[in-house]
């Protein structure tokens, strides 16, 4: 476990990162309490663009029927405005 201050991790962060990624608890201080915790994240996989193609094509037939016809995104907050454009 590492606990630094964070004007002193400034310096030190590509090592304290690294530290992070080989399993060190990393917490950054302030006035000696915790305030913040450098952590590894799980590597993410890249999708083939076949794969991409597929949660879009979810997404759509997910979508499909919610809306009622004519539904017009591009026009949706204007019920946010008054007749002057203003904020109403």
């Amino acid at each position: 476990m590492i606990e630094i201050p964070v004007s002193a991790a400034k310096a030190r962060l590509t090592a304290l990162v690294r530290q992070a990624e080989g399993g060190a608890d990393v917490f950054l201080t302030r006035n000696g309490r915790r305030v913040a915790q450098i952590t590894a994240t799980k590597e993410r996989r890249v999708l083939t663009p076949e794969e991409k193609l597929e949660v879009i094509r979810k997404a759509q037939a997910s979508a499909r029927g919610k809306f009622e016809p004519g539904f017009d995104a591009a026009r949706s907050a204007d019920f946010l405005y008054g007749d002057d454009g203003m904020p109403g």
